[in-house]
């Protein structure tokens, strides 16, 4: 799995970004059964020429769809609309399914795996209890938690658990859906020659996170890329560290606490 990818929420015609994306370096697409753009991802991937094996995929399913029978299907589904023969990744969207519909969503993405339709399996909005029942049923654990996380919402107990247990955690909504205005954001920007938005997703990279830019504009998906020539210093990673607020920092659904 690569360390930056390209998340296509609420762009319904991503094929443009996605090319850019692929032109530019980026390796890694993030689409979901919800966002109803499985199929624009394929495409981008066949027109951009770069072999599919050379491209990490994730999707995923949308809580309700959870269950077992229905998992499986979702699964066959979205292959069929992304034109390919598997996914790298896929997770549970959330787990606001409850967690009889949540292990049994599990159990199908198992077997989906099994039978070669998913290289690895994964979760998203997840707190360390929601694993723990994966854990307790005596199946395999994710091999990522994909959360909100930017410098306002740092979800460190969850991260903290994911270390512990070898998850690798991507970060969506790393750009804060654009609200990055923050004074200290801006004096950084100001200071290492960059926008705000490359020290946003430099601060996650070096947290040691997967950040999942979201842009539907070419341009701006590549300069989102541009952040691999500059390190933030230790003082300036702690002024970033010190805006978080915890969940209040959040500004998506951040299901985490879900039942």
């Amino acid at each position: 799995m690569t360390i930056l990818g390209l998340g296509v929420f609420e762009n319904d015609e991503c094929a443009p970004a996605c090319l850019a994306a692929l032109q530019c370096g980026y390796r890694l697409i993030d689409t979901a059964r919800y966002y109803k753009n499985e199929d624009r991802v394929g495409k981008a991937i066949r027109e951009s020429g770069i072999p599919r094996e050379e491209v990490f995929v994730v999707s995923k399913i949308y809580h309700p769809e959870h269950g077992y029978e229905n998992t499986l299907a979702a699964v066959q589904d979205s292959l069929d609309k992304f034109g390919y023969e598997y996914f790298d990744l896929y997770l549970i969207h959330s787990p606001l399914s409850g967690k009889e519909k949540r292990l049994e969503t599990w159990r199908a993405l198992i077997d989906a795996k099994k039978a070669g339709k998913i290289k690895s399996i994964g979760v998203s909005n997840y707190s360390g209890r929601h694993i723990d029942e994966i854990r307790d049923a005596g199946y395999e654990l994710p091999s990522v938690n994909q959360i909100e996380l930017h410098p306002f919402c740092q979800q460190r107990p969850i991260v903290a658990y994911c270390a512990a247990n070898g998850i690798a955690v991507q970060a969506y909504s790393p750009l804060v859906q654009g609200r990055l205005d923050d004074p200290v954001l801006v004096s950084l920007a100001q200071k290492y020659g960059k926008d705000v938005g490359q020290i946003a997703i430099r601060w996650s990279l070096q947290h040691g996170h997967v950040p999942l830019p979201k842009s539907a504009r070419p341009e701006r998906v590549v300069s989102n890329s541009q952040v691999f020539d500059f390190e933030i210093s230790t003082e300036d990673m702690a002024q970033l560290d010190a805006l978080d607020k915890g969940g209040d920092g959040a500004i998506t659904w951040n299901p985490v606490e879900a039942p």
